[in-house]
């Protein structure tokens, strides 16, 4: 006999392609049979669940869907929305990439690789929340996050009355030129460009010098090798309370070990959690 319910989940031991492990510190709220049991204490994502006495499992979205409930998130002119979906119908084209160490970093250059659109979502949803307006990504490719980033960024130092920063790095020369292309592809209401500073080569060398101060948001989108470091280059200029976000932390957990270490030794000044995206995402707060 088979239930539908919906659940709340704020972390994540174990993910797998396909398939999720829950444990009883996962769930915080469960519908069944239309009962309320408690209140969400924070929610992250709400899937849809079906359970039995053996198994539970994740109802699959289509590709179009999940890029349709990403983008419904998101405040942009409908040329920038359109330029989005057809960045990410490209993207969701290409198979699964999971960056280790045993790989080469050069793996992923022919690969049009993005950050996947429910994660997008939710970077950008928490750059809004959080008013930030100074922005580093470190891992461009072809920019299609960056423009989440630059739509936030904007759109909070308006409110501000402030300027906006998306420092943007990618050591491929192919995949910059290809990432300021779509930039200007967006509308120029949304004026993306503007505020993007795109800077090509090694990103630990590249962001040594001229970041805005202070740092609001580090979005670590790279090869898992190169996370700390970029962390440790930019960590002088983070303000309290400025969030970095890290992609696949779980499905490349091999390649992140030292930069979970380092994230974890509460004396180094940050708190962090799992959210479970596909390969896991990784959000950290910085309390100095």
């Amino acid at each position: 006999m088979s239930n539908t319910c919906s659940v709340d989940i704020v972390q994540s031991p174990v993910i797998t392609e396909g398939s999720m492990t829950l444990t009883c510190h996962m769930i915080r709220h469960i519908k069944a049979h239309s009962v309320d049991l408690s209140p969400p204490l924070f929610l992250i994502q709400s899937i849809p669940i079906t359970y039995d006495n053996q198994s539970i499992s994740t109802h699959a979205m289509s590709d179009q869907d999940r890029i349709e409930q990403a983008l419904a998130s998101v405040v942009a002119a409908p040329a920038t929305l359109q330029l989005l979906r057809e960045l990410h119908s490209e993207a969701l084209a290409e198979p699964a990439y999971v960056s280790t160490d045993s790989q080469p970093a050069s793996a992923a250059l022919d690969r049009f690789v993005a950050l996947e659109p429910e994660k997008c979502a939710i970077v950008y949803l928490l750059l809004r929340a959080s008013g930030a307006t100074n922005i580093v990504e470190a891992g461009t490719s072809f920019g299609v996050s960056t423009i989440y980033l630059a739509l936030a960024a904007k759109q909070n130092a308006l409110l501000k009355n402030v300027s906006a920063k998306v420092i943007a790095t990618e050591n491929e020369s192919t995949k910059a030129i290809r990432a300021q292309e779509n930039w200007k592809r967006s509308d120029s209401s949304d004026d993306v460009s503007g505020c993007i500073d795109l800077r090509e080569g090694d990103l630990k060398e590249t962001l040594k010098t001229d970041l805005p101060e202070p740092i609001d948001f580090l979005l670590l989108d790279i090869w898992s090798a190169l996370a700390l470091p970029t962390l440790q280059v930019v960590q002088p200029r983070l303000k309290k309370g400025a969030m970095i976000v890290a992609d696949n932390i779980i499905s490349s957990a091999a390649g992140y070990t030292d930069l979970v270490d380092y994230l974890s030794d509460k004396n180094n000044g940050f708190r962090t959690t799992t959210a479970p995206y596909d390969g896991g995402l990784l959000i950290a707060v910085y309390t100095g």
